[in-house]
């Protein structure tokens, strides 16, 4: 995939096994408007299928995302409101379901739904000058669907906190909460994000397909279910060539061939 120099609320372009989405949007803010998130969707499928290994999300300027674009949220019919989480949620599904692990670097400000996307990504790593919130509540659109990632990765009475007040956390708050890895001084937030996707880069890209959809497949399911599930998944990919090869390799203390099947 080439780099898109175009002025364009999204820019995507591939560096070795990484592939970058790039909020371009700095002058507004990164919003999430609808055009900017049907953007996001499709060069997501693109650079799930360019053969990167890691997927990286990261925005220009000082703010990650404010959120989605309320002027887009005004005097609608309740069919054009409806449209926007609908788009929103297919977003936020396709992070989830592309079969590259996908990587949140957050140099600024995430902001209801940009805080959304923080929590959706499979993990982020965010600058300590960087702060998250839902703060919906304050101007009178609750962020319902923001609650849906956000409780997820914090629990309950957190993401509580976060959509009943309104008030922002700070990043190394958002660490300890478990909405993001890592909180790490600006200046090393670029290399921390490429520290953690050289870790992942080096394992089988079938591995990490198998991995994400059966994480995803299992997080919320009962205990019993999910076990029931996650033994019939590894004994799928344990006949995988890959994992033949993985455990042949250790066993003769050698470093892996892998084929990616």
């Amino acid at each position: 995939m080439e780099p898109n120099t175009m002025t364009a609320p999204v820019a995507a372009d591939i560096d070795g096994a990484i592939g970058y989405l790039t909020l371009n949007d700095a002058e507004r803010r990164n919003p999430l408007s609808v055009d900017t998130m049907l953007r996001m969707t499709g060069a997501l499928h693109e650079l799930s299928k360019s053969g990167v290994h890691v997927i990286v999300i990261r925005a220009a300027g000082t703010v990650f995302s404010a959120g989605h674009n309320l002027a887009e949220m005004i005097d609608r019919t309740r069919a054009d409101e409806q449209y926007v989480f609908d788009v929103c949620t297919e977003l936020m599904e396709t992070v989830q379901t592309v079969p590259q692990p996908v990587i949140a670097e957050v140099a600024g400000h995430a902001i209801a739904a940009g805080c959304q996307l923080v929590a959706s990504c499979d993990l982020a790593i965010a600058s300590t000058s960087a702060v998250f919130g839902t703060p919906g509540v304050k101007i009178g659109l609750f962020c319902s669907t923001p609650g849906v990632a956000v409780v997820r990765a914090v629990g309950r009475k957190r993401a509580m906190q976060m959509l009943l007040t309104g008030e922002t956390i700070d990043a190394r708050t958002a660490a300890d909460w478990g909405l993001i890895n890592e909180a790490v001084d600006p200046a090393d937030l670029e290399d921390a994000v490429r520290s953690l996707a050289a870790k992942i880069t080096g394992a089988s890209t079938s591995t990490l397909t198998i991995g994400k959809r059966a994480f995803y497949e299992q997080v919320d399911l009962p205990q019993s279910e999910a076990y029931r599930r996650m033994g019939s998944t590894m004994a799928i990919n344990a006949q995988t060539c890959d994992a033949q090869e993985g455990m042949q390799a250790f066993l003769d203390k050698r470093e892996p061939h892998w084929q990616g099947k």
